[in-house]
């Protein structure tokens, strides 16, 4: 099953947790510290759009898909929040991907390395695609998404610290012609994988 609302599309059915991929988009350059990641390095970011894999393989609890996702568009104290967020709330709770308050119960802390990214004014959550699957799936899409022509690294191993030899942020070009082929592609891995179960 595939459903899609307002830039966001949910494969799959019943589970709470899966793998996500999230188009971002930098208004402007950035130099950036991703928090301990790379030593500290400061890494340039031209203005472009980018895809970040992740995963939230959880069942319930701040480890779900639908938290996980709410989470990546907040931002710390006094910052408002991705635009997207009102329409994942919105779209998670009629797909009953998670029960209760999806919002943080407490302010965010950045935490992982894309929490940085995400938590600057001059970046916005644009879509998102997630896949509701068990298996752990994140170190085999984040690769076939490093493969693609429309992808470039920045940083070799961004946004991947605990998958040794991927990289899971990624310049995207051409989003607007190109994003409906990733969808393609993750529908794809999606049903290959359980036909296989």
């Amino acid at each position: 099953m595939v459903v899609s609302y307002k830039h966001m599309t949910v494969i799959g059915n019943d589970l709470p947790g899966g793998i996500y991929v999230l188009l971002i988009t930098v208004l402007s350059d950035l130099n950036l510290v991703f928090g301990r990641s790379k030593k500290g390095k400061v890494i340039h970011l031209p203005r472009s759009d980018y895809l970040y894999t992740g995963s939230a393989l959880g069942k319930k609890g701040s480890t779900c898909l639908a938290r996980r996702l709410v989470r990546h568009a907040s931002r710390t104290s006094g910052r408002k929040p991705h635009q997207i967020r009102p329409h994942m709330l919105e779209f998670f709770s009629n797909l009953q991907l998670a029960k209760g308050d999806l919002c943080p119960r407490k302010p965010k802390t950045l935490f992982w390395n894309i929490d940085h990214l995400l938590n600057c004014t001059e970046v916005e959550i644009n879509r998102l695609v997630c896949l509701r699957i068990e298996a752990p799936l994140e170190a085999k899409i984040g690769k076939q998404l490093e493969l693609r022509p429309d992808t470039n690294i920045i940083e070799k191993g961004l946004g991947a610290n605990d998958i040794k030899g991927n990289t899971h942020l990624l310049q995207f070009t051409d989003s607007q012609r190109n994003w409906p082929s990733l969808i393609d592609s993750l529908v794809q891995t999606w049903s290959a994988h359980t036909d296989e179960d």
